[in-house]
Formats: structure tokens, C-alpha cells, sequence
């Protein structure tokens, strides 16, 4: 089957793998550019999995101001200083500086959400599922779906990016792995909003 050059290279800029592998999946695909697509995606995260287990101490600090009401400062490392220097490390801590803005996360992953505020919010959503009559047996499935939600709302690896909703802030972290090749870690972010008392 002959693959059209013009596909490949559109596969190749938006994975970020080279022209034989870009071919090799369009051709694994019988020509389909969306499943070749989505075979890259998932051999990219499979990919980023190994990496993340690489340890990551470069990277950059970025910053964002949003009308001059909202701050943000956000660390993002990755594993050389070449990386960090590039534009797309770069345009990634950008976007995750908007991304802080634009959703105020309080946390960076599930991980980091302490005991006492998710017994909190475990304690509320009991109190709400008893309130609205739900059957027993349903309880543990809802409070874990209703979990699941708080999270995407405070955790940044779970919020859905604002430039992608289909996709979360975590998916676009292991995209951005996969085609740079090193670990990268959102560290740690702070967000000030004008007015706002913490």
C-alpha cells in the first residue's frame, strides 16, 4: 500500500517520532491516519511510563500574568539542560502556567492530596448521598465516581487542558515525554489571584 508523504509528515509533526516510524504506523493502519494516531499515543505513553522512573532536576521556572489579577509560577523539570532549553519544554511550561490560571488546582496529582482533606471530602459526600436517599449498595460506587470528579477539579495532571478538553494536563505531560525522550515532573506551582485571601 503506498502511504501519501503529506500523512506521514502530519503523523511525524504531531507525534514528534521519525519519518520510518511515522510510515511503519500508517502502514500498520492499512492507511487509517487515526488509528495510526492513536497506536503512537499509546506506544508514547507506554514509553513515558519507563521514563518517569528517570530522575528529573533540570528545567525551568515559568511564570504567567493574566490581566495583571492573576499570577502564576510554575517549576517543570526534565532531565538536561538541553531540553529546558527547548521550545517545546518551553511552550509546555507556558501552557501549564495558563493551564494554573485558568483552573486554580490546588494540588499537582492525587498523591498529593493529604488524608485530612480527602477524609473531608469523603465525610461531604457521605453526607450528601445519605441526604438523597441512594440505595446502599450504590454508595461505595457513587462516593468513588463523585471522587473521581473532585479530583479532575483540584489535582493538575487530572484537570482537563484548557487548550484540549478531551485530553487531561497528565495525557499532554506524557505526549510531551514521549516526544522530547526525558522525564518531565511538574514539580510544584503557586497561583495568586488579586483580592484573594489564602
Amino acid at each position: 500500500m503506498a502511504i501519501d508523504i503529506k500523512e506521514i509528515k502530519r503523523l511525524k509533526d504531531l507525534t514528534g517520532v521519525g519519518m520510518a516510524d511515522a510510515k511503519k504506523a500508517l502502514v500498520e493502519s492499512d492507511g487509517n491516519f487515526d488509528k495510526a494516531l492513536e497506536a503512537m499515543r499509546i506506544k508514547g505513553q507506554a514509553k513515558a511510563d519507563k521514563k518517569s522512573e528517570r530522575e528529573a532536576k533540570e528545567g525551568l521556572i515559568g511564570s504567567y500574568v493574566h490581566s495583571n489579577r492573576i499570577g502564576v509560577l510554575v517549576e517543570v523539570n526534565c532531565e538536561t539542560d538541553f531540553v529546558a532549553r527547548t521550545d517545546g519544554f518551553k511552550n509546555f511550561v507556558h501552557d501549564i502556567s495558563m493551564q494554573v490560571a485558568a483552573s486554580s488546582p490546588i494540588f499537582v496529582s492525587r498523591g498529593d492530596v493529604d488524608k485530612k482533606t480527602l477524609d473531608k471530602e469523603k465525610d461531604l459526600i457521605k453526607q450528601e448521598l445519605k441526604a438523597s436517599g441512594k440505595p446502599g449498595k450504590m454508595l461505595d460506587k457513587i462516593t468513588e465516581g463523585k471522587l473521581g470528579k473532585y479530583y479532575s477539579e483540584v489535582c493538575l495532571l487530572e484537570q482537563p487542558y484548557i487548550k484540549n478538553p478531551n485530553q487531561t494536563v497528565g495525557d499532554l505531560q506524557k505526549e510531551i515525554v514521549s516526544k522530547l525522550g526525558e522525564n518531565i515532573v511538574i514539580r510544584r506551582f503557586a497561583r495568586l489571584e488579586l483580592g484573594e485571601v489564602q
